[in-house]
């Protein structure tokens, strides 16, 4: 397993059976209601004819995972990055064919990532050319207990860029809640401790570029900072 970047302060639960970051990171797309809503139609169009059933995940390799403080390099001839602000779901324990009841059984706690990409129109199908770069998945500061968080599914976010805020939202109105997201992911694959599981960004992610700084807030959890530099 990769060796933990980040400050880890287990759950009591998990004292017994200590974790580390295990390097594998699913994130889930389009869970943010409001994502389908600005969809429109296009959500009715070939080759979907219809919002997804289950959930859309992509995987982030670890070529993207990068800490706290990252500088993050801009492709070359890439105007933007778009910035998705999530919660990071840490598994504690393995974790198959959970139910949503027995969801928090399983978490040892939240951290936060910064979901990269490079802005394109491909919604169902994760395009991994422009979401799997070098850097794209910057995880930290550190791991809170999930005893420390108490609501995971109404926690303030909000993103600035160079000091200014850019984008206020919460981690409410998912498709999936964080117990329910685990479950139905759960259901068909196993989970194994260190594992993280992001609950999605939310709709309007901002658009920074080189030269700039990012710091993403999540309540109860802390600053996840970043910089973007041009490619070398």
């Amino acid at each position: 397993m990769l060796a933990n970047p980040f400050a880890v302060n287990p759950a009591p639960a998990f004292d017994a059976a200590p974790w580390r970051l295990s390097g594998v990171v699913y994130g889930a797309l389009l869970n943010h209601r409001p994502m389908l809503v600005a969809l429109g139609s296009a959500a009715d169009a070939a080759p979907y004819k219809g919002a997804p059933k289950a959930p859309v995940l992509q995987v982030k390799p670890r070529n993207t995972l990068v800490g706290d403080g990252a500088a993050v390099a801009v492709p070359a001839g890439t105007e933007a990055l778009e910035i998705g602000a999530c919660l990071a779901i840490v598994i504690g324990r393995a974790a198959c064919r959970v139910s949503a009841a027995e969801a928090f059984d399983v978490i040892a706690g939240y951290t936060i990532a910064s979901d990269i990409r490079i802005p394109h129109d491909s919604h169902y199908r994760p395009a991994v050319r422009q979401r799997a770069r070098d850097g794209f998945c910057p995880l930290g500061p550190l791991v809170v207990p999930a005893s420390r968080i108490a609501a995971p599914d109404a926690l303030a976010v909000s993103v600035a860029i160079d000091g200014r805020v850019v984008q206020e939202t919460d981690t409410a109105d998912r498709v999936r809640t964080v117990a329910q997201l685990v479950a139905d992911v759960t259901d068909f694959m196993t989970l194994q401790p260190g594992d993280l599981l992001l609950l999605g960004a939310s709709h309007g992610a901002p658009l920074a570029r080189a030269g700039q700084s990012v710091a993403i807030t999540i309540e109860g959890i802390g600053t996840l900072t970043h910089r973007l530099v041009a490619e070398a």
